[in-house]
């Protein structure tokens, strides 16, 4: 009889023994005693170069991986004390209290959320900028919403003024930096807006890309939490810590917010793996530093060669950059796809701009490569 158990003390040793041990990424090997059962070799996707989702190249903290991998025989458990363990880590980290954490299966669940709870026919409209990330356009959609699009000013920060003139909004979006065009809306802006906003209205401040900007002009609300029960901001395990295809993320807010957003949500939608690795993650001081600079250093080759074929960029403060490229961007993207090369999709509000994933040097190298060609 399987008698594996599990407790909060276990789970923080498992952990901690996961961020101690700086190891090179593993060679994952499950059940060697297993079957050998033979299928037909998979398509090679090794010459792909796939700079269309804003992931991070480099993937996991190896502490992530070492805690995935000591973490497989607790598969077979829901995954609540760790989640708890997690939660308590994040709330340390962002100066709150663990009530006023929402784990959710990355960010994307919490703008779900977001949709499902605050707007629709009875709740208000969502306001967002245009351009920016759809997810929560089209759940508010789904969820019988009005969905107000504000175009960006001319600095492609959030339009604030405009947003704020829109009757009977139940939720205001703002994802800064903004996806999809790495540009940040001030913090002085933000936080004016944020104190004017009515309570009534619920502000939703989305800080996927938070880690790797470095702009003055930029900073999280999370501090303005304490004094606005309206304001939410989502964060994500998947750009920085690398962990896109595992799905974790979080919510920020206050305790009251917190209670109505997880009425809406499936119990444990975040799976004991993703959970281990968040955790690891927090505990490894190198992931966030080296993530930051490899982006920047990479970011500073590609917009330089951008630069010496003048060719004009919207100043980024994330993983990617988005490219005036001064034509409608659908045939570049289909020529460059054919040279194995992704880029991200079409922008209506932006038809002449390409959204460039920052990855490796060598897949900025294999891009420029395949746009001088399709240029030529």
């Amino acid at each position: 009889m399987n008698s594996i158990s599990i407790s909060r003390r276990k789970f923080a040793q498992l952990l901690s023994a996961g961020a101690a041990c700086a190891v090179v990424k593993p060679a994952l090997s499950l059940a060697k005693t297993a079957p050998q059962v033979k299928h037909p070799p998979a398509p090679s996707l090794t010459r792909i170069v796939r700079l269309s989702s804003n992931e991070n190249p480099y993937g996991p903290s190896p502490h992530a991986l070492k805690a995935m991998t000591d973490a497989f025989n607790l598969a077979c458990r829901y995954p609540d004390e760790p989640a708890g363990l997690l939660s308590e880590s994040l709330a340390k980290l962002n100066g709150v209290n663990p009530n006023q954490i929402l784990l959710g299966d990355g960010s994307g669940e919490i703008l779900t959320l977001c949709a499902e709870t605050f707007t629709g026919a009875q709740r208000g409209k969502l306001v967002a900028g245009d351009p920016t990330f759809e997810a929560i356009l089209h759940h508010a959609t789904v969820n019988g919403a009005e969905v107000v699009k504000v175009p960006l000013t001319n600095t492609f920060a959030h339009d604030l003024a405009q947003m704020s003139t829109v009757a009977n909004a139940g939720v205001v979006y703002i994802c800064n930096p903004n996806n999809p065009t790495a540009s940040i809306t001030p913090k002085n802006e933000l936080a004016d807006f944020i104190s004017k906003t009515s309570p009534q209205t619920m502000i939703l401040v989305d800080e996927a890309y938070f880690h790797y900007a470095d702009s003055p002009d930029y900073e999280s609300v999370i501090p303005l939490i304490k004094d606005h029960p309206n304001l939410i901001v989502a964060r994500t395990f998947s750009k920085i810590y690398g962990m896109a295809g595992l799905r974790c993320g979080y919510a920020v807010a206050q305790p009251e917010t917190i209670t109505q957003l997880s009425s809406h949500q499936s119990w444990d939608s975040v799976n004991i793996m993703a959970v281990a690795a968040a955790g690891a993650s927090l505990n490894d001081p190198d992931q966030v530093t080296n993530g930051r600079r490899l982006n920047q250093e990479t970011r500073s080759f590609v917009t330089t060669q951008l630069d010496a074929m003048d060719f004009k960029y919207i100043p980024s403060q994330a993983n990617f950059v988005m490219i005036d490229v001064k034509r409608p961007v659908l045939p570049l993207i289909k020529a460059l796809k054919e040279r194995n090369v992704q880029v991200g999709r079409l922008f209506p509000a932006l038809p002449n701009h390409m959204r460039l994933t920052v990855g490796k040097k060598s897949e900025m190298e294999a891009f420029l490569s395949a746009f001088r060609q399709v240029l030529a």
